[in-house]
């Protein structure tokens, strides 16, 4: 009997709202003013650079999903081109991105729900991903589905809330002074809002499940980044005409406030519906999309040989959307937004990085392979990917790369513990001693600096300060300790 196989059932319009519901996130909803607050009304010119960025990579994603559109997304790509490490490392940050987005877009939902009705936060949110759960389970059709209507339906308000913006009419001085922060405020705006644009990621990591791929692929891609630069360009029009940034900045629903001003407190209530119907949809997608890396890397024999198995009535790998929720929930339970946000953002950015280095690879070592669609002024276009995806990394929270080192370094020690035998199972301890010592000492810092914002006892840090220090030790001794002594 043959192995039951991911369904193409996904087509252009599928994959197009795939990639919108889960760009215009619960974040767009919320960042948006803050970033406001960083530019000033430069901020249009913001979302339009950051747009404009995201497209460098987005013609590398057309070319090498229409060349392998199997499902795993930029570790296929890496695997293809490097193999190895740089695969694992790849997929794994592809999987950590999209299950602390998940968990990102869990708990604003349920925030934006408790603003109207009195609700606990984590336990709503963990029924929210529950729910996802079972749609991914059921398969991507399902799933797809799921998105068009939640996609066109946040279009629609969207729509709505730009007419009776642009009928309201802007203020007089509204655009002025334009650029009160100069170039570096503009910068460090991009680089908090470009999040807003890592949807297309997640067309890609389901192009094992797209209709026709070869044509479908590129078209999604590319009207999928059109599209949301021409939404959010409008949109931080209408807001900044609307509203002064100084004081955008200080909301915590931006969108809603403006529309309150233009449609009273209807148009409030339809912009929160908005802001639900978008986080909603960023959710369904990151379950999605997580559970689809999980799967690749299973098939590869990174993961176990489970996580690749196949629902053979659903066509799903309904192991691998399982297994990936359950860590999602966790994560959900704790509630840490800005850990999760934070996390997410660097991921995609390393993505973004290994993903345009693969295109120039392969374009030298497999010049034969057929490709459908070929990314324009190569090498130019994955070259300016690479400088303006990494170059946004100094312009964002230091904290940031820390949490990107302590990640990495859980990659490594995944890595090593999968390729290990039995026979260096000793070694293989030494190494994730060394692995739980980084991170204990990486969450020490976490709750130190207020990044995980958990309401822990003081004498959490010291312990966790200790078992950093005797894990590094138990590490070192037995990484070091020779191999004739230990066999």
């Amino acid at each position: 009997m043959s192995e039951p196989k991911l369904r193409r059932e996904l087509g252009l319009l599928h994959a197009v709202m795939l990639g919108v519901g889960a760009s215009i996130g619960a974040g767009a909803f919320v960042m948006l003013g803050q970033a406001a607050a960083m530019a000033g009304p430069a901020i249009i010119v913001v979302v339009l650079l950051g747009g404009v960025i995201n497209l460098f990579t987005i013609f590398s994603f057309c070319e090498l999903g229409a060349a392998m559109p199997e499902a795993g997304g930029e570790h296929l790509y890496i695997k293809v081109a490097y193999g190895g490490l740089p695969a694992f490392i790849t997929g794994w940050f592809e999987w950590m991105s999209e299950m602390f987005y998940a968990v990102l877009m869990a708990v604003g939902s349920a925030t934006m729900i408790s603003y109207y009705i009195p609700v606990n936060i984590p336990i709503t949110a963990i029924g929210i991903v529950l729910i996802f759960t079972l749609i991914n389970v059921r398969g991507a059709k399902g799933s797809g589905t799921t998105a068009v209507v939640l996609g066109l339906t946040l279009l629609v308000i969207l729509a709505i809330y730009v007419v009776s913006g642009l009928q309201h009419g802007f203020g007089a001085d509204a655009f002025q002074p334009f650029m009160p922060k100069g170039v570096f405020g503009m910068l460090g705006a991009t680089a908090y809002i470009f999040v807003i644009y890592l949807g297309s990621e997640d067309i890609v990591v389901a192009q094992g499940e797209i209709k026709e791929p070869g044509k479908t692929i590129p078209r999604a891609l590319l009207l999928n980044a059109g599209l949301l630069i021409a939404i959010y360009g409008i949109i931080a029009c209408v807001t900044v005409g609307m509203v002064p940034t100084e004081i955008l900045g200080e909301l915590s629903s931006p969108l809603a406030f403006v529309a309150e001003k233009t449609m009273g407190w209807v148009g409030a209530v339809l912009l929160t519906i908005a802001g639900l119907v978008a986080a909603m949809s960023s959710l369904n997608t990151a379950i999605m999309a997580q559970s689809r890396v999980v799967y690749s890397m299973s098939k590869d024999g990174y993961f176990p040989k489970v996580l690749s198995a196949v629902h053979r009535r659903f066509g799903t790998p309904h192991i691998s959307v399982i297994v990936t929720s359950i860590f999602t929930l966790v994560f959900t339970a704790i509630g840490a937004i800005e850990f999760a946000a934070y996390a997410a953002s660097f991921g995609f950015i390393i993505g973004y990085s290994l993903t345009n280095f693969a295109l120039m690879k392969l374009r030298r070592t497999k010049p034969h392979l057929k490709r459908p669609f070929k990314a324009p002024l190569c090498p130019f276009t994955p070259i300016v990917g690479i400088v303006a995806s990494l170059g946004l990394l100094p312009f964002m929270d230091p904290r940031v790369l820390a949490l990107g080192a302590g990640l990495g370094v859980l990659a490594l020690l995944a890595y090593y513990l999968s390729m290990v035998g039995h026979y260096r199972i000793r070694v293989a301890f030494g190494g994730m001693s060394l692995g739980i010592g980084v991170f204990a000492a990486l969450l020490a810092y976490l709750i130190e600096t207020g990044l995980l914002p958990l309401v822990t006892p003081p004498v959490l840090f010291y312990v966790l300060i200790f078992v950093s220090a005797v894990s590094i030790l138990a590490g070192v001794l037995n990484v070091t300790t020779p191999t004739r002594n230990i066999f």
